[in-house]
């Protein structure tokens, strides 16, 4: 399509070519003749040397830049517009097969996409457009709602609530027990873990993520947030809105994370702690008490950022410290010496 055609799609205003064909998006290092790219900001300009894109989406014009300009706010965002236009296919769905199981008192809306070897136990709830892919099971009670997109291989347990536009990456287990246990006369009891997860509208399950059911009550994955790929969410946490949890997070149980909480990747958490909205953890953590609203916290055991890094800059002269002071004990130990032999 014609640049102002994208344009009309996807927004911004047009500097340069308005007629200039656009056949595709890429990244910048990609990008071909007929490309559209994106540079987030003055501080990338390094990366157009070479440019071989059509177009570039900038946040404002760039003087000295040939190529048609698409000027919007968010370059990034508008960039995966571009993607979607050009590269998502439209829902089509492909109604159920005849190599799926489908269990008792099943209710399946309009729409839907249930693929071969998909197994759904008894009271299912299926909401308009849902795509279950070749060997999901979803166990009995469950529901998953409108849009939503199961990859192959996912296991949905009995008593999960799914709710609008989520989507669950391969290999994920969403409701398995909760590792809860007691000790008694040397053996470990098993609790019956007996409660359900509930996953908000828009949240995203990366790949082989695990979620525990809740011991009693719910495991809650708040709206819009989104959990990469090999996290593990323990019994009865509770997940605010618009979270980022990145890879291999290990969370324990009853933890709380309030809204728009960041988690880098290896953060480990212990059991029953709260973590205040909008706090960030740095990579590979470990949080052992409450961290307060707005704070960023790092090291292991975590304490406040700003107090690690002037930690870290310690750490890494210890060397050149001890031998400073080895120095000093030495001069020390000198002068002791010669006082001893001219008292």
């Amino acid at each position: 399509m014609k640049l102002r055609e994208l344009a009309d799609l996807i927004g911004g205003s047009i500097s340069g070519d308005p007629d200039v064909e656009i056949t595709g998006a890429a990244g910048i290092e990609e990008a071909k003749e007929g490309d559209i790219t994106f540079l987030l900001d003055r501080k990338n300009l390094r990366n157009i040397s070479g440019l071989n894109a059509s177009a570039v989406i900038v946040k404002e014009i760039i003087n000295g830049l040939t190529v048609s300009m698409l000027v919007a706010d968010n370059p990034q965002f508008t960039f995966a517009r571009a993607l979607e236009v050009f590269y998502v296919k439209p829902y089509i769905p492909s109604g159920v097969s005849n190599q799926a199981f489908i269990g008792k008192n099943v209710h399946i809306s309009d729409d839907v996409s249930i693929h071969p070897h998909a197994y759904i136990s008894d009271n299912v709830k299926l909401g308009p457009r849902v795509t279950v892919s070749p060997g999901v099971f979803i166990g009995a009670g469950s529901t998953v709602g409108d849009d939503s997109f199961i990859h192959p291989n996912v296991t949905i347990n009995e008593k999960v609530k799914i709710g609008r536009k989520v989507i669950v990456h391969s290999g994920a287990i969403i409701g398995s027990d909760g590792f809860g246990y007691v000790l008694v006369k040397g053996k470990h009891y098993k609790i019956p873990q007996v409660g359900g997860v509930i996953i908000e509208d828009e949240a995203e399950i990366g790949a082989n993520v695990c979620i525990d059911r809740a011991t009693t009550g719910n495991t809650i994955i708040g709206c819009g947030s989104k959990i990469d790929n090999l996290v593990q969410i323990g019994h009865n946490v509770k997940i605010g809105k618009s979270c980022i949890i990145v890879s291999q997070v290990g969370i324990s149980g009853s933890v709380e994370i309030g809204d728009g909480v960041v988690l880098a990747g290896q953060v480990g958490i212990r059991d029953h702690i709260k973590i205040g909205r909008g706090a960030m953890i740095g990579a590979q953590a470990g949080i052992g008490s409450d961290v307060p609203e707005g704070q960023i916290f790092s090291g292991s055991p975590a304490i406040p950022h700003k107090t690690w890094l002037r930690a870290q800059a310690i750490y890494s002269k210890l060397p050149e410290y001890i031998k400073r002071l080895h120095e000093i004990e030495r001069k020390l130990n000198k002068e002791e010496q010669s006082d001893d032999e001219h008292p």
